[in-house]
Formats: structure tokens, sequence, C-alpha cells
């Protein structure tokens, strides 16, 4: 009479059914983490362009966006567009989100580099109402 002793389960016979969704949600998390990596990348290189924060400066101290929109006026996060530089030279596309106390709104940058200076071709904040708001060149030299 032989005993026959069945073979015991390997690791992996043992453990795929919780290994495989681990490692699936692992995966996932990991593919979330990049994209989301790379859109923080994106919108920072386009926050990081000086017209970014001269716009958004300016667009916070007009009277009439902080009536339109409420104080205080900040940014939101997913800001679209194109920035390039080149030297003394660059162009810079923006649409900003703007949030106030009472209402949002989009500001637009529209901007050129020419020997080191930004200069404004467009300035302008739409308000979810409908409202436009051209921010006018107030703004002494030095501020730009």
């Amino acid at each position: 009479m032989s005993t026959h002793v069945p073979a015991r389960p390997n690791w992996w016979q043992r453990n795929w059914k919780w290994f495989v969704p681990v490692l699936a949600a692992l995966f996932f998390a990991l593919l979330i983490a990049c994209i989301i990596g790379f859109a923080a990348l994106i919108f920072g290189i386009l926050r990081s362009t000086p017209p970014y924060p001269q716009a958004v400066a300016r667009a916070q101290a007009d009277p009439a966006v902080i009536a339109a929109l409420g104080e205080p006026v900040h940014t939101g996060w997913f800001v679209q567009g194109k920035t390039s530089t080149n030297g003394a030279s660059g162009e810079a596309e923006l649409a900003i989100p703007l949030i106030g106390s009472r209402a949002e709104g989009t500001l637009y940058v529209v901007a050129e580099k020419r020997a080191g200076e930004w200069r404004y071709e467009t300035l302008a904040v739409n308000v979810e109402g409908g409202e436009r708001i051209v921010l006018e060149d107030n703004q002494p030299p030095s501020a730009r």
C-alpha cells in the first residue's frame, strides 16, 4: 500500500488571487501618479513664465475685476495656453481661470517679449456671465 501525499501548492498557486488585484491596483496608481505629475509639470511651466504673475497681479488689483468677481480673487488650477522664449524674445498665450467670492472668470493673456520686455497685446477678463473687462495699461513701466 502506497500513501500518496498530494504535492503542496507553490507560492503562486496559493497567492495569485490577492497578488493579481494588488499588482493591478499598484499599476493603476502608478499610472495616475504619472499623469498627475505630468500635468503638474506642464501647469508649473506655464505659471513660471513672467506674463503669468504679472497678468494675475494686474487682474487682482483691478477694481472692475474685483467688483465683478468679488474679493479675494485667486487663480484656478487648470491654466491653458502656450509660451515660448528665446533669449530676449518670446511669446505667450494664456487662459488663466480666476475665482472670486461672487463669480468666476478667465483671464486671457497674449503677450510678446521684445528686447527683454514683455508687452501685452491682450489682457482681459471674461466673467462667467458674459461681461468682458479689458485691463487698462495704467501700470508704471517698472511694474511690467
